[in-house]
């Protein structure tokens, strides 16, 4: 139930927001008559910029219908958020437009000013509106009495959840308890036990009972069941298998099977796959093509006055499916015999293997831009889990469990642990719990625009080093 709420107060933002835009762009554009500072003649169809702003709100829809656990409770930092993801789609169809149909008859100051004013009223709408709709719609009319069946432990672990959905039109109105009469008070009341369900649906007038834990075995199962269905409640069944398996589980539904796994995986959506690619090969391209031949030339010289050997460091690292692939770097150290166990020795601050130009590189990064090869080629992207050496895949692996799951995507030139601030040496397990932590959080919510926040911190971190950078 409340998720096809939440669903339709979504569709109606949509279609609210998208109405605002357009409704916005013709007032402004009826107001420059007397806006002497914007040149827009009569001549000018607008209709095309109106056709783009409408296709820009009904794509970025897509971010709106990501926060159906919490729109209807949006901050302004979610709001302001994600109007800029809205209007940033906006922006990529109407200068897509733009460049298409090379017009140049439309006032960029127009534009670049209704987008800003756009801006701030959908940093309005999205943290006002949702709470607006939920009030209108749910408030007094739509009340569902709810039941709630379970131990005392499971309500109070949802207590949370029962009050953000109260402004969706649930009203708790009793307790059931599996163990037996509670101790201590409880809200909503306690009325019974799990045999007193029935009545207490008829009683109190109940349009839905939430079970709070999977039914013990499927006599109790059946009971509860039997009793909503010849009372007319609705009944929710919440899963607490997470909680015995202490791991977050996600849902699956294939064809009529439901099934759990453990993460979502964006990346294995096809489209994501080429949105991602594109998004690799517009970076890697022009760095490979213009940066990176200035910087070998910059590098083979103060190699030759300072460190002589090879230009390149070239290692295997495990990558995407845990398949093996030759990672470049150039080379930052004094040049030595091959030596496995010395090159699985983390560098460390201070450390006397590297050359002072070579420690330049290193702390701003430069060292690893020969990579962008590796992301042409395909064997690794811009953004992803930073690749380890093999022998330290196996050790990290020891240390904590959930850690092959980076092999899900391919390793990346920059992370998501990265931009905030972990990289260097891993002096301590907890230094690599986090990695990882961020690491597994990045696969299961990857999308294009957290790429971009990632590339503009790791730029940020380039002009700007950290100080675990060495």
């Amino acid at each position: 139930m409340f998720v096809q709420r939440l669903r339709g107060l979504i569709n109606l933002h949509i279609l609210a927001t998208m109405g605002m835009a357009l409704g916005l762009m013709a007032g402004y554009a009826a107001l420059l008559p007397f806006l002497p500072y914007i040149d827009l003649t009569l001549t000018i169809n607008l209709m095309p910029y109106y056709l783009c702003v409408a296709l820009g709100m009904m794509f970025s829809g897509r971010f709106v219908q990501q926060l159906v656990g919490r729109f209807h409770r949006l901050t302004w930092a979610d709001a302001a958020w994600l109007a800029t993801r809205q209007i940033g789609v906006v922006v990529l169809v109407v200068f897509a437009f733009m460049f298409a149909f090379k017009d140049r008859s439309l006032s960029r100051l127009f534009m670049g000013t209704y987008l800003v004013v756009a801006w701030l009223a959908l940093i309005f709408l999205n943290h006002t509106l949702p709470r607006m709709l939920s009030w209108l719609f749910f408030e007094h009319a739509r009340r569902v009495p709810t039941l709630f069946v379970g131990r005392l432990g499971s309500l109070e672990h949802l207590k949370g959840w029962l009050a953000t959905k109260e402004v969706l039109g649930l009203h708790p109105v009793g307790f059931l308890s599996l163990d037996g009469a509670p101790a201590v008070a409880t809200m909503p009341p306690f009325l019974g036990e799990l045999p007193d369900l029935g009545q207490r649906i008829e009683d109190t007038g109940a349009g839905q009972v939430v079970m709070l834990e999977i039914p013990r075995n499927q006599p109790e199962g059946r009971y509860v069941i039997e009793a909503c269905q010849n009372k007319g409640a609705r009944l929710l069944i919440y899963s607490n298998l997470a909680e015995q398996l202490r791991h977050p589980l996600v849902t699956v539904n294939e064809e009529g099977h439901q099934f759990y796994t453990l993460q979502e995986e964006p990346l294995e959506d096809p489209f994501n796959r080429i949105l991602k690619r594109s998004f690799d090969i517009a970076i890697a391209l022009p760095v490979v093509m213009f940066f990176l031949p200035p910087l070998i030339v910059l590098v083979w010289l103060m190699q030759r006055l300072q460190a002589p050997g090879p230009l390149f460091h070239v290692q295997e690292r495990t990558g995407y499916g845990h398949q093996l692939f030759r990672m470049h770097k150039l080379r930052s150290m004094y040049a030595a015999k091959r030596d496995e166990s010395a090159e699985a020795q983390q560098a460390s601050k201070g450390d006397a293997r590297i050359y002072p130009f070579g420690r330049f590189l290193r702390r701003t990064s430069l060292d690893e831009f020969p990579q962008f090869w590796d992301v042409l080629i395909g064997n690794m992207s811009a953004v992803g889990p930073r690749p380890h050496l093999p022998a330290h895949d196996e050790l990290f692996a020891k240390q904590l469990s959930a850690y092959r799951t980076r092999f899900f995507v391919k390793p990346g030139i920059t992370g998501l642990a990265q931009s905030k601030g972990f990289r260097g040496e891993i002096t301590e397990p907890a230094l690599l719990e986090k990695r990882i932590e961020h690491d597994l959080d990045y696969i299961a919510n990857w999308s294009i625009w957290i790429d971009l926040v990632i590339t503009v911190k790791t730029i940020q971190q380039i002009l700007f080093p950290p100080k675990s950078a060495y």
